[in-house]
């Protein structure tokens, strides 16, 4: 099941294996156009209830924000993961 974005976010994807959320790309707007991509990553290893290593990662455009989520979402889907938005 995909999260729903807030009104404060470019948008939002999760990605899926076997039912498990194994990450989450969550985009909202910085300062000057920037663009922050926050990260959750669930380890497929760790414990259903474990907590997510996060990490932001801020792109002075969309443009260059999106091109680095596309490339993230198409390794996850190589790996088998299932995509929502």
């Amino acid at each position: 099941m995909a999260r729903k974005a807030s009104t404060d976010e470019l948008f939002l994807f999760e990605a899926r294996k076997e039912g498990r959320t194994v990450a989450v790309l969550r985009g909202a707007a910085g300062d000057n156009g920037s663009v922050v991509v926050d990260t959750e990553i669930y380890p497929v290893t760790a414990p259903a209830n474990s907590d997510p290593q996060t990490r932001p990662y801020t792109f002075p455009s969309r443009d260059q924000a999106m091109r680095f989520v596309d490339e993230a979402l198409l390794a996850l889907e190589y790996l088998g993961c299932v995509l929502a938005e």
